[in-house]
C-alpha cells in the first residue's frame, strides 16, 4: 500500500495553508514591508569588500560575539541583558516557541497580529489563544488580562508596533499585561525604527520581558538577521535549541558593519516615516478608504471590495497586500508598504483608478 501524508504527518500541519510570498516579477513591489531604498554606494562598496575576504571555506563564529558587541553598543541593549540571534524574527519566535512546549502550554497574542505567533504554535504543538483587538485595532487590556488570568500562558508575543495594523499599544495596557502574566512576555519591535518608541530599556525591570528586533526594516531584508534581548537565565535555556552557524559568516560581516553605520540606516528610514504621513493623508481624503493612523512602515486601509480593488491595482504594476479573509476583523483590508514617493504616487494613482 502507497504510502500518503495523512499516514505521518500531524493533523494540525496537514490542516495549514503555507505562508504565501507573491510573484513580484515586473511590480512595484509594495507588499512586504520593506525599505524600499537601496544602500547608500559607500555603504555597498563596504559590503562588497566584506564578501570578497570572507573565508567561505571555514564556519561561521557560531556565536558571533563580533556582530553582538556592535548590536549591544548601537542599538543600546542594556548591560546585563543577554542577546541571542536568530535567521530573521521568525526563527527567534520558533526557538521561544519550542522552548516552552511543555504538555498543554499555550502561547497568547493579540490578534489580528503577524500570523506567524499562530503557526509558530501550531508547529511546535502549542495551544493557541488569540485575543481581538478593540474595533479601532487599540490592545484591549481588560480582555488580555482575563485571557491571561483563565489560561495562564507560558509566552505572550505582543508586536509594537502591530502587524498589519501599525498600532503602537498604549503603555498603560502594556503594563497591565506585564504586570499579569506569569510567564514571558516577548515584545517584538520589528518596525522599531518607524515607531519611536522601544522597550529594551525596560529589560532590566522586568525579568520575564524579551524584547525582539529584525534588521529587515532597516533596509537589510535579505541578511535575514533577527535578535532577542534578555534576562541570561531565559536566553542561555531558549540557546539551547538553536542550530549551529545559523548566522552566516556573510551577515555577521555586513550586518556588523552596515549596523556601525546605523545612523545612515535610520535617515532612510525618518525619509519613510515622512512620506507615511504624506500617504496616510491622502488615503484619508479619498471618500471610498478608511485609513488607519500607522507607527510603522506600512499602512492599513479598507475599501468596499478588496478582492477586486486588489486585482485591479496589480493590472495597474502595483503588488500590494490583501488581508481579506486573513481575520475577521481585516474584512476587505488592504495594506501597502510606504515606498519612495514616486512609488507612492503611483500606488495612489492606481488605487483611485481602480475605485473609479
Amino acid at each position: 500500500m502507497a504510502l500518503d501524508p495523512q499516514d505521518l504527518i500531524r493533523p494540525e500541519i496537514l490542516a495549514l495553508k503555507a505562508y504565501h510570498v507573491a510573484d513580484p516579477s515586473g511590480m512595484i513591489k509594495l507588499d512586504a514591508m520593506e525599505n524600499p531604498y537601496p544602500l547608500p554606494e559607500d555603504l555597498r562598496k563596504l559590503a562588497s569588500g566584506l564578501t570578497h575576504d570572507a573565508a567561505l571555506n571555514r564556519y561561521p563564529d557560531p556565536q558571533a560575539e563580533g556582530l553582538r558587541h556592535v548590536i549591544r553598543t548601537r542599538m543600546a541593549v542594556p548591560e546585563g541583558a543577554q542577546i541571542l540571534f536568530g535567521n530573521g524574527s521568525d526563527e527567534i519566535i520558533q526557538l521561544i516557541a519550542m522552548a516552552v512546549a511543555r504538555p498543554g502550554a499555550t502561547i497568547l497574542a493579540p490578534e489580528p497580529s503577524f500570523v506567524m505567533y499562530r503557526m509558530i504554535a501550531t508547529f511546535c504543538g502549542l495551544h493557541y489563544v488569540g485575543v481581538p483587538l478593540t474595533e479601532d485595532f487599540a490592545l484591549d487590556a481588560d480582555e488580555m488580562v482575563l485571557r491571561i488570568e483563565q489560561h495562564d500562558p507560558a509566552v505572550v508575543f505582543i508586536a509594537y508596533p502591530n502587524n498589519p495594523t501599525g498600532t503602537l499599544f498604549d503603555a498603560e495596557s502594556l503594563a497591565r499585561v506585564l504586570h499579569a502574566a506569569s510567564g514571558l512576555v516577548v515584545i517584538d519591535e520589528a518596525y522599531h525604527a518607524f515607531a519611536g518608541s522601544s522597550y529594551l530599556g525596560e529589560l532590566l525591570r522586568h525579568p520575564n520581558l524579551l524584547v525582539m528586533r529584525t534588521l529587515s526594516k532597516l533596509g537589510l531584508a535579505a541578511l535575514r538577521l533577527g535578535f532577542v534581548a534578555g534576562a541570561p537565565k531565559w536566553l542561555e535555556q531558549i540557546d539551547k535549541l538553536r542550530l549551529p552557524y545559523n548566522i552566516n559568516s556573510l551577515t555577521q560581516a555586513i550586518a556588523a558593519r552596515l549596523v556601525e553605520n546605523v545612523d545612515r540606516l535610520n535617515e532612510q528610514a525618518d525619509a519613510i516615516v515622512t512620506a507615511r504621513g504624506q500617504l496616510f493623508h491622502a488615503l484619508a481624503d479619498m471618500p471610498e478608504v478608511r485609513a488607519w493612523p500607522s507607527h510603522a512602515n506600512f499602512i492599513l486601509f479598507r475599501v468596499s471590495d478588496a478582492l477586486r480593488t486588489f486585482e485591479r491595482i496589480k493590472r495597474h504594476g502595483v503588488l500590494i497586500k490583501n488581508l481579506h479573509g486573513s481575520h475577521p476583523m481585516l474584512d476587505n483590508c488592504l495594506r501597502v508598504t510606504v515606498g519612495t514617493p514616486a512609488e507612492n504616487a503611483t500606488f495612489l494613482n492606481a488605487l483611485r483608478a481602480s475605485l473609479a
